[in-house]
């Protein structure tokens, strides 16, 4: 009875907590004049949580049996505890919606300003999510404990429909459910992100270097990527052995950090200047097609590439072919 007693305790405390539980956006619709408590049994229906019963003790021992809650549609997950799914259907969200799209390489800092230029979440709020709010998607496991910045590459970029006024989690939430989907999930992406020599973060990262170098198409990013895999698995050659020296870089750290100029001594861990290697995190939220060049680098002799004024990266396998080309009047900075 005892053994009995504990197993039943463990599953309905995995219920309340969400310990260990799936990973899935679920739409709730709620009608007019609903409480959260009758709200229980359709959350069991739908996979939520696993005891209603449970679930309505919790409510009234929290004292909140009879907390209304606003007719609409809100995205819970079963990943979510008890109190993180009475939060958001506790919300005051409206049933007004409005279609956003966030732009490919967006970083977190724009990605939050258009969330409250278009007022879907509060300024608290959604500062307490993107910072303190340790979402329980398995890929972001390597990136805990939740810290300012730490959702920086994983928020993906798409076009979405949000409540105004909706619970921040719940919104971003979808965005980081959408990652799952299109990479995590995907039967062609996934087995190679899982047997690659790279880690799934460090193939972001070079997604975002990538995403914030390419003015093109989907050849000059798998062309980009080559550079960046042949001077990271090369590092003896006679053309490798440098640091990336990406512009992307130090113009990131200008807009994070408030630095003025653009400087390639600047001190900085970001800094693919003075630093050999990758930057230790993403730089931006980057797209399918950078995700996809990051893992399917064309195969060239690549080591270098500077913008023209036509419009093109133009690419080399020589430091001085290179060189001249800086040096010339074919070249366009872009970043000064």
């Amino acid at each position: 009875v005892s053994l009995v007693l504990s197993i039943a305790a463990l599953f309905m405390a995995n219920d309340i907590f969400a310990f260990v539980k799936a990973d899935a956006v679920k739409e709730i619709t709620v009608s007019e004049n609903t409480s959260v408590s009758s709200l229980a049994k359709e959350l069991d229906d739908q996979g939520v949580i696993n005891y209603h019963s449970v679930f309505k003790l919790y409510l009234t021992l929290k004292h909140q049996t009879d907390t209304s809650v606003l007719a609409g549609a809100y995205q819970l997950n079963p990943s979510m505890d008890y109190g993180q799914i009475v939060d958001a259907l506790a919300n005051t969200a409206s049933t007004e919606t409005v279609q956003i799209t966030i732009p490919e390489g967006y970083s977190i800092s724009q990605i939050r300003q258009v969330l409250l230029d278009n007022h879907i979440c509060t300024e608290d709020a959604l500062d307490e999510v993107l910072n303190d709010y340790s979402f329980k998607h398995d890929f972001l496991e390597d990136e805990k404990p939740a810290a300012e910045g730490w959702l920086e590459g994983y928020l993906f970029p798409d076009t979405y429909e949000f409540y105004v006024k909706e619970n921040a989690d719940s919104a971003l939430s979808r965005l980081l459910a959408n990652f799952q989907d299109r990479i995590m999930d995907d039967p062609d992406l996934a087995p190679l992100i899982a047997n690659s020599s790279y880690s799934l973060k460090e193939i972001v990262i070079m997604a975002s270097l990538i995403e914030k170098e390419s003015i093109g198409d989907d050849t000059e990013r798998k062309n980009i990527s080559s550079v960046i895999h042949n001077r990271l698995e090369n590092p003896s050659s006679e053309k490798g052995g440098r640091a990336l020296q990406l512009c992307s870089t130090i113009n990131y750290i200008m807009k994070h950090d408030g630095v003025k100029t653009f400087d390639t001594e600047i001190d900085s861990p970001y800094n693919t200047y003075i630093n050999p290697g990758l930057t230790p995190g993403p730089i931006c939220n980057p797209g399918l097609s950078a995700i996809e060049a990051a893992i399917y680098p064309a195969d060239t002799d690549y080591y270098f590439f500077a913008l023209g004024k036509d419009g093109k990266s133009h690419f080399f396998t020589d430091y001085n072919e290179h060189l001249k080309f800086i040096n010339s009047g074919e070249y366009q900075p872009i970043y000064s």
